[in-house]
């Protein structure tokens, strides 16, 4: 009989320290889940649908090897989560997969369904593969083995989500327990004891059908390591890289490519992952100093693709990246990507308004409470691509400065998007989501070519 494995997103133990997740409202994200979790596993039971509760103590590593060391053919697995966000407006219920899987994307959109069936109360975020996010992967839709997705049941940071996550546990564990029967009931029979064979797919590589084949497991294209090698590509710095050996080859999971500049698609007609290589010189994809590739409609059309209302406010703040970026040497498409990162695709939030045309976080001098104010969206943008500068470069500008925290930074100590983090915000892990919007950014305008 196939299982379902249930994870109560944070609580374990990080780095020696419990991980409460987001706190708001005098609560956790830990608790709140953890709560919540008891609730769909006690519905299930009530089912006869066999569950397993993930253990709590366990970090997110060690929860994909428990999940991992007890999984068979025809389990799945899914983790709840409740999201924190700066800006307390933002709200909504949502789900992610792994990218690139057509049929774990309509698992998803089943299973919000389900819960939203149930639970109309909550905005619905929608399904989302996992490339989207800050970090453009999500490990447990990556590393587990069995079919995997992350939900996101609110946002704790929202007053109306953390009501409903703590007063109406049951309607929301009653629409979880809906989506997940409905997921784990086709799986129901047990597995044939024949062995086990993988369905072919072709493989589409620039344009042409390459000779040899991939394979589909749980829905995920796997591709020849032979063809990774060829592209020139070195998986070995991915950790926890899955390989499969089928018939004496070894594939890996296509949609792995993406972090070396591989466009990967899914052409289900024609049952065909498609690779496009080469999307942008991967050297030049950090380095915040240099030229950027895209024309100023292609990032139009990134920034309205994430906020179709962005360019009503900024009209031309595309042209604005541009022009400042060229003029001193910055890679206007890292410049634009973190504009988007720092202010959500120009929503922005409570600490940032739009009237003060703060595009890049920048703070005041002194200590003030509120961040930077700047005359016009141009004085903004440049004052925003003058501290890039500060960090990436020793050259002098060539503008008048307005930048005014400019002269406080080391000069030329991050030359690299990944050596912001920590240092333009407290968040190690900034360079990697500006990087991930980068590569988004690359995706959409090669998808559209």
């Amino acid at each position: 009989m196939a299982r379902i494995f249930l994870s109560a997103g944070h609580g374990g133990f990080e780095n020696g320290t419990r991980d409460p997740g987001t706190v708001a409202g005098g609560t956790t994200e830990a608790r709140e889940m953890i709560l919540l979790r008891d609730l769909v596993v006690g519905q299930l039971r009530s089912r006869a649908v066999e569950v397993l509760a993930v253990p709590d103590e366990l970090s997110q590593v060690q929860t994909i090897d428990w999940i991992n060391s007890r999984s068979r053919i025809g389990d799945v697995a899914l983790e709840i989560q409740a999201s924190g966000a700066s800006n307390p407006s933002v709200r909504g219920a949502g789900i992610f997969y792994i990218a690139a899987n057509n049929q774990r994307k309509a698992d998803a959109e089943m299973l919000i369904m389900s819960l939203l069936r149930r639970f109309p109360q909550l905005p619905n975020r929608g399904a989302t593969p996992d490339t989207a996010t800050g970090l453009g992967r999500l490990i447990f839709c990556r590393w587990v083995s069995i079919p995997s997705m992350l939900m996101e049941l609110g946002f704790l940071t929202n007053p109306d989500d953390r009501l409903l996550i703590q007063n109406r546990r049951g309607e929301m564990a009653m629409g979880i327990a809906d989506g997940l029967e409905t997921w784990i009931r086709p799986r129901a029979e047990p597995p044939t004891p024949s062995p086990i064979t993988y369905r072919s797919i072709n493989i589409n590589l620039n344009g042409g059908i390459y000779e040899e084949q991939g394979v589909l497991i749980n829905g995920n294209a796997y591709i020849p390591i032979d063809l990774v090698d060829r592209l020139g590509i070195d998986l070995s710095n991915i950790a926890r890289l899955r390989r499969v050996s089928y018939k004496n080859i070894v594939y890996v999971q296509a949609i792995e490519l993406r972090d070396f500049q591989v466009l990967v698609t899914w052409d289900n007609a024609n049952r065909t992952v498609v690779l496009r290589s080469n999307i942008q010189p991967p050297a030049q994809v950090g380095k915040i100093m240099g030229a950027g590739i895209t024309t100023e409609v292609q990032l139009m059309m990134f920034l309205r693709a994430n906020n179709p209302s962005a360019l009503t406010v900024f009209p031309d703040i595309a042209k604005l990246y541009r022009e400042e970026a060229r003029v001193e040497g910055v890679n206007y498409d890292i410049a634009f990507c973190q504009m988007c990162l720092e202010t959500n695709f120009l929503r922005f939030g409570d600490n940032i308004r739009p009237t003060q045309n703060n595009f890049g976080g920048l703070a005041t001098v002194g200590g003030d409470s509120e961040s930077a104010s700047f005359a016009s969206a141009r004085i903004g943008v440049r004052a925003h691509i003058q501290h890039l500068k500060a960090y990436a470069s020793i050259e002098p500008l060539v503008q008048e400065l307005v930048d005014p925290r400019f002269r406080f930074v080391t000069r030329g100590i991050a030359p690299e998007v990944d050596r912001l983090g920590g240092r333009w915000t407290a968040d190690l892990q900034y360079g990697t989501k500006i990087t991930a919007l980068v590569r988004r950014l690359y995706e959409l305008i090669q998808s559209a070519s």
